[in-house]
This record gives structure tokens, C-alpha cells and sequence, in this order.
């Protein structure tokens, strides 16, 4: 099963300040990437932003971003399958140390380039 994790990011004061959550996703040989507004929690929208891939060393790092771009520390880790994809969304199966359940990551359209993460526990 590919791998995924979950890092909190803690940007630098002159690189995204503050803090968010990225979830990288091991697809086709790197780490398909969303920066996530706020710590997953069951069933409540939470605004996902798209970042470019990411190279597949982040599934074991933490610590310092080169270019003064702040320091991550995991969260969570573990597997996942795809349940479905298309354009607009993507369903996943999370196995991990702290989500274990379904996640979805969808649009409102091509056009859109808002998404939302919506997390449910396995069991509800």
C-alpha cells in the first residue's frame, strides 16, 4: 500500500507565517501535496489548498525547509488505497496513526481552484 503522512508545518516570518497542515500523498513516484488550513477532525470541511509534488524524503523528515521556508514535524503516517478519483475529487482510505477512516478531497469544478478536505472516522 503507498504511504502517506501528515506535517505540521510551521512556516518562517518571511514564508507563510504561522501554521498549517500538509498532506502528502504517495502517488506515481512522489508526494501528491494539499496545505490544509487546520488539523484534521471528523466531518467538518476543512479549505485545502494544492501545492506542487513534493520529493518522497518528506515521508521520514522533520525538521528544517531549505530557503528559510520554516520546519516540519509529523503528525500522523501510515497507508492509504484511492477509493475513487476524478478531475474534482479524490476519496482515500486512511490507515494510519491517528486517521483511520475516509478522507475526501474535492472542487467545485475545474474552474474552482478552492478544495475541501472532509474527514470521517472508520466506525461512523
Amino acid at each position: 500500500m503507498p504511504r502517506y503522512v501528515i506535517l505540521r508545518h510551521e512556516g518562517s516570518a518571511t514564508y507563510q507565517p504561522g501554521v498549517h497542515w500538509d498532506l502528502m500523498l504517495e502517488m506515481a513516484g512522489a508526494l501528491r501535496t494539499w496545505a490544509l488550513a487546520e488539523l484534521p477532525t471528523a466531518a467538518r470541511p476543512i479549505a485545502a489548498q494544492p501545492l506542487p509534488d513534493h520529493r518522497l524524503a518528506y515521508l521520514d523528515y522533520e525538521g528544517p525547509i531549505t530557503g528559510d521556508r520554516g520546519s516540519v514535524a509529523h503528525w500522523d503516517e501510515g497507508e492509504f488505497d484511492v477509493l475513487s478519483e476524478s478531475p474534482d475529487e479524490l476519496a482515500i482510505s486512511l490507515a494510519g496513526d491517528q486517521l483511520r477512516g475516509r478522507a475526501t478531497l474535492s472542487r467545485g469544478g475545474a474552474a474552482d481552484a478552492n478544495w475541501t478536505f472532509i474527514f470521517s472516522p472508520a466506525g461512523v
